[in-house]
């Protein structure tokens, strides 16, 4: 009843990782509000996205949906801050990533069916996940990816399971995900922003892209309530992006004229894209969004608070793997081991921020970091 790449959705809704991303935050900690994204919603949000775009290119609409569902698996708890503390935590033992977590998940530590761990997703899929932000080696890797390398456990897995061609694009449904992630948090991040009072909205108008569009909501519905403006925009700047990468994306196959999904992977660059116009105005949005809200004093002193919880759990977990419950202390080899400082971040990176949190109190008997 079902093709391959629906399946693999379905795995991945069905997953203990997926439901996890609940109280999983963006940007704002759990006690924030109801109203703020989590990694759920996010995730949502993406695949709405990225059906939409794949639709509109006569993609494979259930593969970049399953794509853009997965895509965040592996986020620790915290957003970001909990993933920069679990990095540094990890630097003598490899570093972590949320790129590569997720790909464990996804291979192995979803361990609910009988006959394999991990949930057994498409190659397809899986090597949307390895290369979500392009190529891991070769010239058309990133900076991050040369800096950095082919992730031990997505190099361990092309060698000994599946070749995942690292040195080539991913398919196009692949690209449609990761920019349809770029939408989505652009836009709802604007939203949440806004909602927080981290900026006033006349701030934006000296944003390129942000001011042409609220101005003319302005212009066509003047004196409309402040939450009415907010949302009219912030869906219209949706229509905006997605309209311009649809637009440029069918030039770049008009002129490439793939003839099949490896022709695609051989371009030698993404296929999926914005306009160069369109590109210089979502850089100037992300400036905007980086110095206004990611740097703003109220989410810099949740991401501290957020940091030293990941950070004394990992010290604690690592020191006394006796601390781990059962089935987890089980696997770990002996305290301060490369193994089980792997153990002991895949555990935390598995958490939810309210777990965390309760899990940094009954060690720590402290009611705040």
């Amino acid at each position: 009843m079902r093709s391959v790449f629906q399946r693999d959705r379905d795995r991945i809704i069905h997953s203990t990782a997926f439901r996890r991303l609940k109280h999983k935050t963006q940007v704002f900690v759990h006690h924030e509000g109801d109203h703020y994204r989590t990694r759920l919603t996010h995730s949502i949000e993406v695949a709405q996205i990225a059906r939409s775009i794949a639709r509109a290119l006569g993609l494979d609409e259930d593969l970049a949906e399953a794509v853009a569902l997965a895509h965040d698996l592996g986020h620790p708890p915290f957003g970001h801050a909990g993933e920069e503390a679990l990095d540094e935590a990890m630097a003598p033992f490899g570093g972590f990533d949320h790129n590569e977590q997720t790909f464990r998940i996804l291979v192995s530590l979803e361990r609910r069916y009988a006959e394999f761990d991990g949930l057994n997703l498409t190659w397809e899929c899986l090597e949307a996940i390895a290369k979500h932000n392009g190529p891991l080696e070769g010239p058309g890797a990133g900076a991050k990816a040369r800096a950095r390398g082919v992730p031990a456990s997505i190099a361990r897995y092309a060698a000994e399971a599946q070749d995942l061609e690292l040195a080539g694009w991913p398919g196009a449904e692949a690209q449609v995900a990761a920019l349809a992630d770029d939408i989505a948090y652009n836009n709802h991040d604007i939203d949440d922003g806004l909602r927080a009072g981290l900026f006033p909205l006349e701030d934006l108008a000296s944003v390129p892209l942000t001011g042409e569009v609220i101005g003319i909501v302005s212009a066509r519905y003047p004196g409309l309530e402040p939450t009415r403006l907010i949302h009219e925009s912030v869906r219209r700047l949706i229509d905006r992006m997605v309209s311009d990468l649809i637009e440029e994306t069918r030039r770049r196959l008009d002129g490439a004229k793939p003839q099949s999904v490896d022709d695609i992977r051989r371009l030698g660059g993404p296929v999926v894209a914005f306009s160069e116009e369109m590109r210089d105005k979502e850089r100037a949005l992300k400036r905007f969004l980086f110095t206004r809200m990611y740097r703003h004093e109220r989410v810099m002193g949740a991401a501290g608070e957020a940091k030293q919880v990941v950070r004394q759990l990992f010290d604690a977990y690592l020191t006394e793997p006796e601390l781990l419950p059962a089935e987890w202390r089980a696997n770990a080899p002996a305290a301060h081991s490369p193994e089980t400082a792997r153990l002991v971040a895949d555990y935390i990176a598995g958490m939810t921020d309210l777990y965390a949190f309760d899990a940094y109190r009954r060690l720590t008997g402290s009611t705040s970091p």
